[in-house]
């Protein structure tokens, strides 16, 4: 593979010069280890997250609303049929590296993601209906389509320079994390990274909004929650997200520090195995056969209590699930029918497992059709405290039910899942403005080529009926119209029984306010800070007044000393994996 450098990968020597030169660092707590650095094959929260601050896309969304604003391009226009859409590109914009960014660049990294099965792997499901993609002039972009597509106002794809791209030979395998800073058009540029250990952003002088205020960003990894909290609580960080209800308590009131608990952007799921299959039939994997059966599934499902899972598990800090898209989307958000709700019924969970023929031996326990006891296999993410209490609920509520559970709470979920080895999985995705990408994730098309593929699928759900409605919402341009079949999506979801989503969690956060005087949140009224659909809260934050002033580990130019020093510690090496990994329950918007 072919790459061009500007730089040598982070040591710690530029570490520690930029605590003794008093820098104004920002610094980040993440669970999650960053899947990869490359936008075309990123699909974990906290790596689009990052690929949000490097690359600017076509459009952006408004902090207020959400609703599109100028990105790269400053308009947009379709035609009469709406089959052709034409933008213009921002004018005078510059990549990081100075040399201009024009509109042959956008065209370039569509056409790539068209012709390049690798360079599509992360976002492929936007493009799939692109017939053709031109630059007729530096500030003009034309995309033909197909057919009408709703979403074209609504791209998240971030926009590559073409003069660097183009030297790399496999999209597949190339992760972009070997020469630094990294290339961009966003905030922030990529400076130095160690994987699961740490992410160094510098402001972008050249963004055309302006260049953030802190002079770096880190995100900085750890494994344990505690952990993170005891260095915010101590100054080591700025702040720290996903918070347990513990720790929100524990923070509340403490000097410095400010807690926000914001209604939230994702959901909280079990997601079945429907048998791992790929696009041409083949079936592969060892889930339990028992679960293709829909009344197995919708048994399970009335055997969880999610009044539980809220009041004993998040404690208040979520609200109960039901459609697959939060409630923070008035528009899109759906309840099942009285009658159509699968409300907690242990006995009426029992009746469905007896219909289908999984009944009990004298020992109380189900058996399968091979005369074995079931026991269901759950993934867990060892990262995820809400995994690991939900799955005690589940090994006593199903237990009920003459059927075992065994957990298994891995640091990296990916193998098993992705090789269908599993039969049941906690799952969670944060849900964009616009909905077509998480729902995109159950549709035929997003199975993998072959088993040793990997595809841009959730877990393997194959369905005609769903399939023919996300067609029809996908070339909907009337809102009402689209708003509708998007909740008829959500029924057919639901009514299959493959997803079952247990809550939505509010986005509980906390920073430090010696270090951090604002910072905008998204919605600006009541919102989260991490994970935004867009960049506003690392490129608004402005540094407290004596942020950066010590070097005594009490600020945060102080923990810049502590990374270099103590990554080894607390984390080790890393390795990136070119494939969608799930090793905590933050992943893809």
């Amino acid at each position: 593979m072919l790459w061009a450098g500007l730089a040598t990968p982070l040591s710690p020597a530029p570490q520690q010069a930029a605590a003794a030169e008093g820098k104004k660092v920002l610094t980040v707590a993440v669970a999650q280890s960053v899947d990869s650095l490359s936008p075309f094959l990123a699909t974990r929260l906290v790596s689009t997250s990052i690929h949000r601050l490097m690359y600017e896309n076509l459009t952006n969304y408004d902090v207020k609303d959400a609703h599109p604003i100028p990105g790269l391009a400053t308009k947009w226009t379709p035609s009469a049929d709406k089959l052709t859409w034409t933008y213009a590109i921002r004018s005078g914009t510059k990549w990081s590296d100075g040399e201009p960014l024009t509109a042959e660049d956008v065209a370039w990294t569509f056409n790539k993601m068209m012709s390049d099965d690798g360079a599509g792997t992360a976002n492929g499901s936007y493009i799939t209906n692109f017939a053709k993609v031109t630059a007729p002039s530096p500030t003009e972009l034309v995309i033909q389509l197909k057919k009408p597509q709703a979403t074209m106002t609504a791209l998240d794809v971030p926009i590559v320079p073409k003069h660097i791209w183009e030297k790399v030979e496999d999209f597949s395998e190339f992760n972009n994390d070997k020469a630094f800073p990294i290339v961009g058009s966003g905030p922030f540029v990529l400076t130095g990274y160690k994987a699961d250990s740490y992410v160094r952003l510098e402001p972008n002088k050249n963004f055309w909004r302006g260049a953030p205020k802190f002079d770096e960003l880190l995100f900085k990894y750890y494994k344990d929650g505690d952990a993170a909290v005891a260095a915010l609580q101590k100054g080591e960080v700025s702040f720290v997200n996903n918070l347990t209800p513990a720790q929100s308590a524990a923070l509340k009131g403490q000097k410095n520090i400010k807690v926000n608990d914001a209604p939230g952007r994702r959901f909280y799921a079990l997601a079945t195995n429907p048998g791992a299959r790929s696009k041409d039939g083949e079936r592969f994997g060892d889930g339990h056969p028992s679960l293709l059966d829909e009344r197995v599934r919708h048994a399970l499902f009335m055997a969880v209590d999610r009044e539980t899972v809220i009041d004993k598990v998040f404690q208040g800090h979520a609200v109960e699930g039901e459609g697959y898209i939060p409630p923070r989307f008035a528009d899109y958000f759906w309840k099942p029918s009285a009658d159509q709700k699968l409300a907690y019924d242990p006995a009426k969970a029992a009746q469905l497992l007896d219909e289908a023929g999984y009944k009990k031996n004298s020992d109380g326990k189900r058996v399968g059709k091979d005369g074995k006891p079931i026991n269901y296999r759950v993934l867990c993410h060892a990262t995820d405290p809400n995994d690991k209490a939900v799955g005690q609920y589940l090994t006593e509520w199903w237990g009920e039910l003459g059927i075992g559970v065994t957990l298994n709470c891995l640091d990296n979920v990916t193998d098993p899942w992705l090789a269908g080895t599993y039969d049941l999985a906690f799952d969670g995705w944060s849900v964009n403005p616009d909905p077509d990408f998480v729902l995109s994730i159950h549709t035929c098309a997003a199975l993998p080529a072959s088993p040793e593929e990997t595809g841009a699928t959730d877990n393997f759900i194959c369905d005609k009926q769903y399939d023919d409605l996300y067609a029809k919402q996908l070339a909907e341009y009337d809102p009402d119209k689209r708003a509708d079949l998007v909740k008829q999506l959500q029924s057919r979801l639901y009514d299959t029984g493959y997803m079952n989503v247990m809550a939505y969690p509010n986005a509980v956060e906390a920073y430090r306010t010696d270090q951090i005087e604002s910072i905008t949140t998204m919605p600006e009224d009541a919102g989260n800070i991490y994970g935004q659909d867009g960049y506003w809260s690392w490129w608004s934050a402005v540094p407290a007044a004596a942020s950066g002033d010590s070097s005594d580990g009490s600020g945060s130019a102080g923990v810049l000393i502590g990374v270099a020093a103590g990554v080894v510690v607390l984390v080790g090496a890393g390795v990136f994996l070119a494939m969608r990994r799930r090793s905590t329950a933050e992943d893809r918007e």
